[in-house]
């Protein structure tokens, strides 16, 4: 920032330092060249992933686990350290492993459902799924496991299991609020548009009755005009 001090960069770092525990290069770069829109990003980060929302601190480094492991992120090595002093041991480490394997891997379920489905009749990809999503982590409580699952398919733009996972969510009894929680963590390592088309598969399947959603929830599924740009200049879907 033209004719800011070194001494002053320093002390944005150090705060920035101090709030999280630690820097990465972005943060660097971002107060040297855009203090403004580190402010915006450290809002959003500590909205995101740092404020008390629905999920508990454990809770929600569980579905962090999963979805970084399903990104590939091995820079957030802080969130190993979270998950541990939330009470995550190993076993629940283990899980939360086990349930983004699973959902990284319903790309083979999905592609028996796409591509195979009238000749493996009878056999059911979705329920051979989430047969199989009900044992894979039995350390940890089956919301959780339907939490992580949605977020990777977030991560991973898996619409067929995200739909087969949002019913059993409900299904199982997971709050409409902690799956709504668990998914925006995959905005920062998944990508927002990827988050944003989430809610547009969850909002299609309760506008459809497919899904035996609250009235909060049908109430926002009803509300017309969230087409975005295209919707807004009467181009048509697709």
């Amino acid at each position: 920032m033209s004719g800011e001090t070194i001494a002053e960069l320093e002390a944005r770092l150090a705060a920035v330092r101090a709030k999280r525990g630690y820097l990465l290069p972005h943060h660097g770069l971002m107060a040297l060249a855009f203090p403004k829109l580190l402010e915006g990003y450290d809002a959003a980060y500590t909205a995101l992933a740092l404020d008390d929302r629905v999920l508990s601190r454990h809770d929600r480094e569980f579905v962090w686990l999963a979805v970084l492991a399903a990104t590939d992120e091995a820079l957030a090595t802080h969130h190993i350290a979270k998950f541990r002093e939330a009470g995550g041991d190993d076993a629940m480490i283990g899980a939360a492993f086990a349930a983004a394997a699973l959902a990284i891997g319903a790309e083979a379920f999905d592609f028996a459902a796409r591509d195979w489905g009238r000749q493996l009749a009878p056999f059911d990809p979705r329920a051979s799924y989430l047969d199989t999503l009900r044992r894979v982590a039995p350390a940890a409580p089956i919301r959780l496991v339907h939490l992580a699952g949605l977020a990777v398919q977030v991560c991973r733009a898996r619409w067929r299991p995200f739909a087969w996972h949002l019913a059993a969510a409900y299904a199982d009894g997971v709050e409409e609020e902690a799956m709504a929680e668990a998914i925006s963590l995959a905005m920062f390592p998944g990508s927002v548009p990827r988050f944003v088309e989430a809610c547009g598969h969850w909002r299609r399947l309760i506008a459809e009755g497919a899904l035996p959603a609250s009235p909060r929830f049908r109430a926002w599924a009803s509300l017309t005009g969230q087409g975005g740009h295209d919707e807004a200049t009467g181009l048509a879907p697709g």
